[in-house]
């Protein structure tokens, strides 16, 4: 097995950016706007075209970009050592994402991807690459933008024997299910959504627990070593029968919530459930679009992070922060 990839010279560290709507202009907007020194975007992909850029270039008008090249050649010329995911998690973008990071990771480039379907499809795929050209995979701006659940669920409960996960992962419903206790409809809390910015204009897998499912299956799987591929999946999804146990159970006491779990005691399986839960539960006081996750540790105790609200500048945060962690530190001590 060959040893993990560590980033060495050059400096600052050449990435490829795989995408350039809405979550990839927020990564490159974020990584100028903080002046980070250590990276740079030496080319952007976008649907059809590419462009390369130097460490202090301006992106030019894609009239100037050219035609799309093979993944491989365009890493090599770029010198790329990370490649940056923020392609849509759609049917069409699918083998385009899965042909990039294999290729990518068996060179020994790092990804970093908030892009999730090749992830759930696969998943062994991937890690096997990953050891054939030692090299690492993150993936903050799938799980949850800017929650850092994944670095949780990889590093932060390390040890602690994890035996169970119960979240809110999906914003979205969250934000739904709260203007339906309020006396909303259906369709007029998510209008809000979409008005907000908090949901998409299909709002059909954050609506159906297919979303959140998602989420929780790379936890599980970063977690207890499953086979993201082959987790089943049991949700339940919000509709206007919600809508009435939604106005029902506000109170001061009680919200619904749409939870995802997952437990090593069923393994290989993920539900997602509209819950009634406490004011004594982590869950209940989330607001708006913001999510949470409990890792439960028998000994340790739950651990939960909360927060992290979904929106393309979060997603775009969790990316810069995954290559921030993957650079070499330049630091001792506590840092």
């Amino acid at each position: 097995m060959p040893a993990t990839n560590v980033l060495e010279p050059p400096c600052p560290v050449p990435v490829v950016l795989s995408g350039f709507g809405p979550v990839g202009q927020e990564f490159f907007n974020r990584l100028r706007a903080n002046h980070h020194q250590d990276f740079y975007v030496a080319g952007i992909r976008g649907r059809a075209d590419e462009v390369m850029l130097g460490p202090d270039a301006k992106v030019p008008e894609r009239a100037q970009w050219h035609p799309l090249t093979p993944i491989a050649e365009f890493l090599q010329r770029t010198g790329a050592l990370i490649l940056v995911q923020a392609i849509p998690s759609s049917l069409e973008a699918h083998p385009r994402a899965l042909e990039e990071s294999i290729t990518a990771l068996g060179r020994g480039v790092h990804v970093v991807s908030a892009t999730k379907n090749h992830l759930l499809t696969h998943w062994r795929e991937l890690e096997a690459a990953a050891q054939t050209g030692g090299s690492r995979i993150r993936i903050s701006g799938a799980t949850g933008a800017a929650l850092p659940a994944a670095d949780l669920a990889r590093i932060g409960v390390n040890g602690l024997n994890a035996r169970a996960i119960r979240a809110c992962p999906n914003g979205t419903s969250t934000f739904v299910l709260d203007r339906m206790g309020r006396g909303d409809s259906l369709e007029d809390a998510v209008k809000e959504a979409q008005r907000l910015g908090i949901a998409e204009s299909n709002t059909s897998a954050d609506l159906s627990g297919s979303d959140a499912a998602t989420k929780t299956r790379l936890i599980a799987g970063m977690l207890w070593g499953w086979d993201v591929a082959k987790i089943h999946v049991d949700t339940e999804t919000i509709d206007e029968n919600s809508v009435r146990v939604a106005g029902a159970s506000a109170s001061s006491s009680q919200r619904l919530r749409a939870v995802a779990s997952a437990s090593v005691d069923q393994a290989m399986k993920v539900t997602v459930r509209l819950e009634l839960v406490s004011s004594q539960d982590p869950l209940f006081h989330l607001t708006g679009p913001e999510k949470a996750m409990t890792f439960s540790c028998p000994e340790a105790g739950d651990i939960t992070v909360h927060g992290g609200r979904s929106s393309p500048a979060g997603a775009g945060l969790a990316m810069v922060k995954d290559v921030l962690n993957l650079l070499p530190t330049r630091t001792t001590g506590f840092h």
